[in-house]
């Protein structure tokens, strides 16, 4: 049984899966830690650090105090957010994962999950079905500095035999964890405020298509490539990972499925342009092929379950 460290926790991604590895290997075995302490009842749930991810001393004393043999590195600054400290997203974004790979590079650590981004691919990069291996130009200091780590993720795997193992996250959609600074995250928002006033205004336009996955499948994905035995994994940059691409006027219609009183306006701001250089659709066959990727939600599922969650969530407040 492995000793688990994830490291950014608290976040978006980091809370689902600190749940569900804690539910397959057990609570003792997976060490959840962030920089600080958000939420109370989440770090009474199990064994947790307060590690800062660009602390390489911090992050090394806690490997060795529980014997982690694989860190789950989900600590980062997102698209939107990172656009407003472009700086630090650097700094946070590239040094947190030197850190690791250099623990992992000493033999401290076995094995390494990296999240990546379609925010590596830019305006250059074909829209519909995008290539696992294609023009990636991005634009944002986000994408920027996922593509840096891709390619150092790849360097450390081949010259270093490191097993770092990573996944091009496209735009994810969660009911336990609110929006956290991301492009995508108007497909987060927009089911709360349908069930909250029946109304919501859209920071993207109408028609600009982007691929998404629901949490639970992004959850099962990461934990999947982690299990994959190291001669599956063939690309040791990141993978393309998909399930389903929608617009907001899409997601819309799929709400008024259920409440068909709900209203949409378009308000687009400075994450129009960041959503205008991101792929509209991803090709993953490399990731289905490799490691027996398969996705579970489609548009009309995931709303369907993300709505019954929600409701029982205010429900419970």
């Amino acid at each position: 049984m492995p000793k688990i460290l994830i490291i950014g926790a608290c976040g978006q991604i980091g809370t689902e899966l600190t749940k569900q590895l804690r539910a397959e290997y057990g609570t003792d075995n997976v060490i959840a830690s962030d920089v600080r302490k958000t939420d109370p009842e989440f770090v009474a749930s199990g064994p947790f650090e307060v590690v800062n991810a660009l602390d390489f001393n911090q992050i090394e004393h806690t490997i060795e105090k529980y014997g982690v043999d694989e860190v789950y590195l989900m600590a980062a600054l997102l698209s939107a957010t990172a656009e407003k400290n472009p700086a630090f997203a650097w700094d946070l974004n590239m040094n947190s994962l030197f850190h690791v790979l250099n623990l992992a590079k000493a033999g401290k650590i076995k094995k390494i999950f990296w999240p990546s981004s379609i925010a590596v691919f830019g305006p250059t990069t074909p829209k519909q079905n995008t290539p696992q291996y294609t023009v990636m130009e991005p634009s944002t200091v986000y994408g920027i500095s996922k593509q840096s780590g891709e390619r150092w993720c790849e360097y450390y795997h081949n010259i270093y035999g490191v097993d770092v193992r990573s996944i091009r996250y496209p735009g994810l959609i969660s009911w336990s964890t609110p929006p956290g600074g991301g492009t995508t995250d108007y497909a987060v928002d927009i089911y709360h405020k349908a069930l909250e006033n029946g109304e919501y205004t859209c920071f993207l336009s109408e028609e600009t298509r982007l691929p998404m996955m629901y949490m639970d499948d992004a959850i099962r994905a990461t934990i999947e490539i982690m299990k994959a035995p190291a001669e599956n994994i063939k690309i040791r940059s990141s993978y393309n990972l998909a399930a389903m691409d929608f617009t907001p006027k899409e997601i819309t219609e799929a709400i008024q499925q259920e409440l068909p009183e709900f209203t949409i306006s378009y308000e687009p701001d400075f994450r129009q342009k960041i959503a205008d250089s991101w792929p509209q659709s991803i090709d993953d066959t490399c990731a289905r092929t490799d490691w027996g990727w398969k996705h579970e939600f489609d548009l009309a599922t995931m709303t369907t379950d993300m709505l019954v969650h929600l409701r029982e969530l205010k429900h419970n407040d």
